[in-house]
């Protein structure tokens, strides 16, 4: 592992309520040791029974925010969320093709844990040019159906971790696939408990942060799932429906 604090950038909305997006990336990021960057793509009005009011930045606005953190600070590693827009989507995809040697982590955030929608199928259709710009993708199981399905994400030069959180069996599975087929997979038992708001976002910036502290791809997402798995058995209850995880020590 590297010594130091590596820059992470989160590339995301604002979650009001603290438990997913910008909120969610920049308490996993700093609780794991890294410096946590922002470019805001989107504030939201939510809380646990879910979102109220969306409102997006301008496509030039995410840019500026984007190169304010790199001509000053650069970064380690990218993670990107919430997008909210096609025009935000292509704007990010030119950012990437700028990158060089970074990892990308890319979260193709669709649906709220509420259920409220965060990417029309337009938006979902612009993923096409981050995807092949990304180092890893993680959609949980709907997302990856919305994106085509395995065949499609097979197709891709781009390792997909397929997160089985939405399944409904009591043991769930997240898997690895590439090109060639899968290249790992992780088992755990389903946590009871309705608090699981921002289990995706937590999970790729952890990822992310990993990564930036030198830990190889199947470790980072090893330590990653272990590290949402202690936050969802540290949420402190708050809110009458998914509300927020908790920071777990380390």
């Amino acid at each position: 592992m590297k010594t130091g604090c590596p820059r992470v950038l989160s590339i995301a909305g604002s979650d009001s309520g603290g438990g997913a997006g910008i909120q969610a990336d920049i308490r996993t990021i700093t609780n794991l040791g890294g410096h946590a960057m922002t470019a805001i793509t989107a504030v939201t009005a939510q809380n646990s029974a879910g979102v109220t009011a969306v409102e997006l930045m301008t496509p030039d606005m995410v840019l500026a925010q984007i190169w304010a953190v790199m001509d000053d600070f650069d970064a380690d590693v990218i993670k990107i969320g919430m997008l909210g827009s096609p025009e935000i989507a292509l704007a990010v995809a030119g950012f990437l093709k700028s990158l060089r040697n970074k990892p990308v982590i890319f979260d193709p955030v669709m649906v709220a844990t509420s259920g409220a929608t965060l990417a029309d199928d337009r938006t979902i259709a612009a993923f096409e040019k981050i995807i092949p710009l990304s180092s890893l993708v993680t959609p949980n199981l709907d997302e990856m159906e919305r994106l085509g399905g395995e065949e499609a994400i097979s197709r891709y030069e781009v390792p997909f971790l397929v997160k089985g959180g939405h399944g409904e069996d009591e043991t769930l599975i997240d898997r690895l696939i590439g090109a060639d087929g899968e290249i790992e997979s992780w088992e755990g038992s389903r946590i009871d408990t309705r608090h699981s708001h921002g289990t995706g976002c937590t999970l790729s910036s952890a990822i992310a942060t990993y990564l930036a502290h030198g830990d190889e791809p199947i470790a980072a997402i090893g330590k990653a799932r272990d590290y949402v798995r202690a936050s969802l058995e540290a949420a402190p209850g708050f809110g009458t429906g998914h509300g927020p995880m908790g920071v777990p020590k380390i």
